[in-house]
């Protein structure tokens, strides 16, 4: 079972130059909500990201600015999902000065690029471009803290999703290698030891390529819509594989896990190891199948 959701203040200061607001969108997949960060200690800000533009935001951001009697400067965006984006017209309409920066910009923003800075007063940002979760995915590196903002690519609690593992993966190991301290994600909880969770990520999804492995060694058998047996398993659905591996998770769950191991399903074909087939997934090896 899932551990549950760490209770997060709306507004809080996590250091002398970050503060996060939460985006009110609190959900299944977003956990206790979108995390927004406000960075710096001048007139000028940088936020993170705008949550999925619900009223409570705008006007919580609103009035930690007024309370540090500051403004938003620039905007800059992870990627390009809703509940990253939803809040940038808001943001706009409150803040008409504000420059918004995303990779692969929308009409009226500015693009990022891999090893872009970014500044104000007490700190300074620097973009890597780390696709995996979405193609647009950018992190930041916050040279003041040696921290990094690491949006979806890694979560505070729990693990996250991809579109691609393989491409997912690399970024995390150049993500690893970019900082050694905090690491401020995109929901749930500030990581004290932000390369040691990456760590984590990349041998989690290396067990779980094992287990997907392991169920399709396993041979059980094939069933009919009767869940009556059909005879040996001569190839496997994704979602066959789902409710081995992911037996433990609960079943409204089980579709988010199903594009995950289509993913795992994928990389494990480049490296080999699986082949796909009309009906199904197979070991690329038919003898290790028996």
């Amino acid at each position: 079972m899932a551990a549950a959701l760490v209770a997060l203040p709306t507004v809080q200061r996590l250091s002398p130059r970050c503060i996060r607001i939460l985006g009110g969108n609190p959900g299944k997949f977003a956990l206790q909500g979108t995390n927004t960060y406000l960075l710096g200690s001048g007139n000028a800000r940088i936020l993170i990201d705008t949550g999925e533009g619900r009223p409570a935001w705008i006007q919580m951001l609103k009035q930690t600015l007024a309370d540090e009697n500051a403004t938003v400067k620039l905007a800059l965006i992870t990627h390009w999902h809703h509940d990253h984006t939803g809040g940038i017209g808001d943001l706009m309409a409150a803040f008409p000065q504000v420059e918004v920066f995303k990779n692969s910009p929308d009409e009226g923003q500015l693009p990022i690029q891999d090893g872009d800075a970014f500044q104000v007063e007490d700190a300074t940002l620097t973009a890597c471009h780390t696709p995996g979760h979405t193609k647009d995915h950018m992190v930041f590196v916050l040279a003041e803290e040696d921290a990094m903002f690491a949006g979806d690519n890694v979560l505070g609690q729990g693990t996250a999703v991809f579109e691609d593992l393989a491409t997912y993966l690399q970024s995390l190991k150049e993500m690893k290698t970019r900082f050694s301290g905090r690491l401020y994600p995109g929901h749930g909880p500030v990581v004290d030891n932000g390369p040691d969770k990456i760590a984590e990520y990349i041998e989690h999804r290396r067990q779980r390529e094992e287990e997907v492995l392991r169920a399709m060694r396993g041979g059980t058998p094939n069933s009919d819509s009767n869940g009556n047996s059909t005879g040996n398993r001569k190839a496997w659905t994704p979602m066959d594989i789902v409710k081995i591996v992911y037996k433990d998770v609960r079943e409204d769950l089980h579709m988010a896990a199903c594009g995950g191991v289509v993913q795992m399903l994928a990389k494990l074909e480049q490296d080999g190891r699986v082949r796909q087939t009309e009906d199904g997934w197979q070991l690329q090896d038919a003898k290790s199948a028996i």
